[in-house]
């Protein structure tokens, strides 16, 4: 009888480790697995900082560009470089960091300098920075990128004569049609011709060159931006070849 006992007992102590380390294993080897984990989010983790210091950095050249310009303007010098931050921040790092620089443009000339010089960075610059960086990215064209800025800066400019009418209480696009009409005049008459245009031609003009100003505008811009934006690592498309023999460009 007490052999049998010490037989049960030994039995009984012999298989009680084995049942007992069964779920330690496993949940070692789970724990295990997890740690794998951390090390594969890692670069995606790492990317965080730099986008938001980048964003942020390029927002503020974007808005001290603006704010540099206004209160000594040097010309067309500055003028040029007003879209290209927030389309780099879109090159690098894409739709909603561009989208979030041009807001935090517009936040930070709004405290700067008030909200209505604010909104006339956000349009036509900042807009038109998204739209310009979204198609360099998309390998778009030349003369597709040329033409949807200078849409959007044609808009801007009818959108900044609207707001200022508002703010001043007078019509400023009078004004413009006052110097379209004497600079078409002195045109028709160093033609030679008699008539005189209309309103709705004058305008028509008006419209025209602030169109074709506008182009001329995108055109600098992209040739910056060309050569700015392959020194820092992010190249836009390539210009078309007479573009290349022009300016001597060697890729």
């Amino acid at each position: 009888m007490s052999d049998f006992l010490s037989a049960d007992a030994g039995s009984n102590s012999g298989s009680s480790p084995s049942t007992n380390n069964e779920p330690p294993t496993a949940d070692i080897s789970e724990m295990a697995g997890d740690r794998t984990n951390p090390d594969t989010r890692t670069p995606a983790a790492g990317e965080a900082p730099l986008r938001l210091v980048e964003t942020a950095f390029l927002a503020s050249t974007a808005s001290l560009i603006w704010l540099v310009n206004y209160y000594f303007p040097l010309g067309p010098l500055l003028r040029v470089f007003f879209p290209v931050p927030i389309a780099l921040v879109y090159l690098r790092w894409g739709n909603r960091a561009a989208w979030m620089s041009a807001l935090v443009s517009g936040l930070l000339l709004s405290v700067l300098m008030g909200p209505t010089r604010s909104i006339l960075y956000v349009m036509p610059f900042g807009i038109m920075g998204v739209v310009l960086g979204g198609l360099w990215r998309r390998k778009a064209s030349w003369s597709l990128s040329i033409s949807l800025g200078a849409l959007i800066g044609t808009v801007g400019f009818f959108f900044r004569f609207w707001l200022l009418s508002i703010l001043v209480g007078q019509n400023l696009w009078v004004y413009v049609t006052v110097q379209v009409t004497e600079m078409v005049e002195w045109v028709f008459v160093k033609l030679g011709w008699l008539s005189v245009p209309n309103l709705n031609t004058i305008g028509a003009i008006a419209a025209g060159m602030i169109l074709v100003s506008n182009l001329v505008y995108l055109f600098v811009v992209h040739l910056v931006a060309l050569l700015l934006l392959d020194r820092l690592g992010n190249p836009i498309p390539r210009p078309p070849r007479w573009v290349q023999v022009l300016i001597d460009y060697e890729e």
